[in-house]
């Protein structure tokens, strides 16, 4: 499984400098704000916390560079 910590740290900069909150983001993507959470936290590593950081990532245009 792919490390995601550089996409998960890229991910909550974009969220805090653009002030969108974890429920805003669960809301956005319908689902539960606990799993939001656990993802970008690092707390789930599922194949689905993978997906979900990989289109976080797509869907705010950031970059992401594998170390």
């Amino acid at each position: 499984m792919p490390e995601t910590l550089n996409g998960r740290q890229r991910i909550l900069n974009y969220l805090k400098s653009n002030e969108i909150s974890m429920t805003q983001l669960a809301t956005m993507y319908g689902m539960n704000k606990q799993d939001v959470s656990d993802y970008l936290a690092g707390r789930k590593t599922t194949p689905a916390a993978n997906k979900f950081i990989i289109t976080l990532i797509k869907d705010f245009g950031l970059k992401y560079e594998r170390k």
